[in-house]
């Protein structure tokens, strides 16, 4: 439907009329482009097709819905699941019915290690402008440490290697474990919650947050703005890890 004039002179438009020229001016500006981030909410339906949001992997609240339709999912070497890290290519588009911006997506691929490195050069440009980094948010660690508690996996190599490295070399010193995944996106929400625990319990004189080898992807919960944050605000001092001697990969 095409603006009309109304009685004050002002084009009035409707709904449907406005959400197609949108639509339309969305098409003609970006044409096929490539967005990368994190997938949420991933779902595939009986028809075969996928929806899902994309949202960067830095931390920012932005968040894209997008839609794969049946024909490009199928062309998927790899399965999809929340927390991957990709790079879509297709085109910006409005879901009429519902008014709303979406991505429909032609193909998808997991993002290279490239690109990764840049979202982490920029969270890290940003937490270091809001002072997160400056020496005087560190915590001094302790000369005779009492107890270490360790946050990691109780299924990962790291758990071994720090165990087997305290036993051998300070045998006297007390071990706490808090559990957590450190991989996935129910990670960082995790690691974050067993650095609340550990600091609310008092019963430790230092934290190890460690994890094994892996992909960068893999090691990306570490990279999480929310596990940053919460790192850097313990009030106990912790030491981070990653990679152990039985992995085959070694990435930070």
């Amino acid at each position: 439907m095409e603006p009309r004039e109304a009685a004050s002179n002002r084009r009035v438009w409707g709904v449907a009329g406005l959400l197609e020229a949108v639509g339309q001016s969305l098409a003609e500006r970006f044409s096929v482009v490539t967005v990368g981030g994190e997938l949420s909410g991933f779902t595939r339906a009986a028809s075969g097709h996928c929806y899902f949001g994309l949202k960067d992997a830095d931390g920012q609240a932005a968040s894209l819905r997008c839609a794969m339709f049946r024909r490009a999912a199928a062309m998927l070497d790899f399965s999809p699941a929340d927390g991957a890290l990709v790079e879509l290519r297709g085109r910006v588009a409005v879901y009429e019915p519902r008014g709303e911006l979406q991505f429909v997506v032609e193909a998808m691929r997991r993002a290279g290690a490239g690109t990764l490195y840049e979202q982490f050069l920029r969270l890290r440009e940003r937490l270091a402008a809001e002072g997160l980094f400056d020496a005087d948010l560190k915590r001094p660690l302790p000369a005779l440490p009492r107890r270490i508690g360790v946050i990691t996996s109780t299924a990962g190599a790291a758990l071994h290697d720090v165990l087997t490295a305290l036993a051998r070399r300070a045998p006297q010193i007390g071990i706490v474990v808090y559990a957590s995944p450190v991989q996935g996106a129910e990670a960082p929400p995790a690691l974050v919650n067993a650095l609340r625990i550990a600091n609310e319990r008092a019963e430790v004189d230092v934290l190890l947050l460690v994890r094994g080898g892996g992909s960068l992807e893999d090691l990306w919960a570490f990279n999480d703005e929310r596990v940053v944050r919460a790192v850097a605000m313990s009030p106990l001092p912790v030491v981070c890890g990653v990679g152990a001697r039985r992995s085959a990969a070694r990435s930070h």
